[in-house]
């Protein structure tokens, strides 16, 4: 009997393990992933068609990777077997019972193409070879420039660049509609500094909200506040501030600038003449909160 408690001990802690290490395996070796399209999954094929080497999934890839042996592979006999997926699928099959939207960029952004359960075909021209990300479920998303503004929205007038393209370098995202348009907050939190400024080329306005859940402080500059004070509670979508020109330059139209800095912040990231990107690219907490980057 004490033989067999230990055998059966010995089992158990194999089976743990081996589970443990299943958890931790890199996407590209998880066992569940065995290049076969099973009822439930949703499949990448290589060629168009549904021909070629098979790459199956259960949920929602942010990112395949681009490089062996950490990125997302086909696993299936045929063409393409062994290669990453990423911008490089051209058809696929959902076989699980919700709909997965395929994206042309990670983090679940760009252009997409939606198929519904049980759908099964190519993808279009502007995705084929050009997967980045896939979502089981995809939530529908408000454009920021709709929630910004809500009736009418607006335009974005200077994206994050990364420091790679915008002159005097851009941490946070413009977006403009027309002087006195009302600016409503796109996330929940506490206000952490507020500052009026006034119009002309100085004193630059700034409204910065907290969200603890996010741990993410997102700035307002430019608008004028509307009677608002640190320590604040703020809601989605509440009115915070109206569109002007209130800034550290009279050269370019009234706008809003958004900027979502990590942590708990008070002024936005140093930009002019400053060589340090000090904020990461936002497009991933936008998705999270609801929102398209358009």
């Amino acid at each position: 009997m004490r033989t067999l408690n230990k055998i059966l001990t010995a089992t158990t802690a194999a089976v743990a393990l081996g589970g443990a290490a299943a958890a931790i395996a890199s996407p590209a070796s998880a066992a569940a992933r065995n290049g076969v399209c099973d009822s439930g999954e949703f499949c990448y094929y290589y060629n168009s068609g549904n021909k070629g080497s098979i790459s199956d999934f259960t949920g929602s890839v942010a990112d395949y990777g681009t490089k062996q042996p950490s990125c997302y592979d086909y696993k299936g006999a045929g063409a393409g077997k062994g290669k990453c997926i990423k911008n490089d699928a051209a058809s696929v099959w959902n076989r699980s019972s919700k709909t997965v939207r395929v994206y042309f960029n990670s983090n679940y952004g760009g252009k997409y193409q939606d198929f519904k359960a049980g759908a099964k075909g190519n993808l279009n021209s502007s995705l084929k070879n050009q997967n980045a990300s896939h979502q089981f479920s995809p939530s529908s998303r408000t454009n920021m420039t709709t929630g910004l503004y809500k009736a009418g929205g607006g335009r974005i007038t200077c994206g994050f660049d990364g420091y790679t393209s915008t002159p005097g370098r851009h941490e946070g995202i413009d977006i403009a509609r027309g002087v006195g348009s009302d600016v409503h907050a796109l996330v929940s939190g506490k206000i952490t500094y507020v500052a009026k400024g006034h119009t002309g080329s100085s004193g630059l306005s700034t409204i910065s909200v907290y969200n603890a859940a996010a741990n993410k402080t997102v700035i307002y500059l430019h608008s004028a506040p509307r009677s608002l004070k640190v320590g604040q509670s703020i809601s989605r979508g509440q009115v915070i501030a109206d569109e002007s020109w209130h800034g550290v330059s009279s050269s370019s139209s009234a706008h809003t600038h958004v900027e979502m800095r990590p942590g708990k912040q008070t002024h936005a990231a140093k930009s002019v003449g400053d060589p340090t990107l000090d904020n990461p690219n936002p497009t991933s907490f936008w998705h999270s909160q609801g929102y398209n980057i358009k």
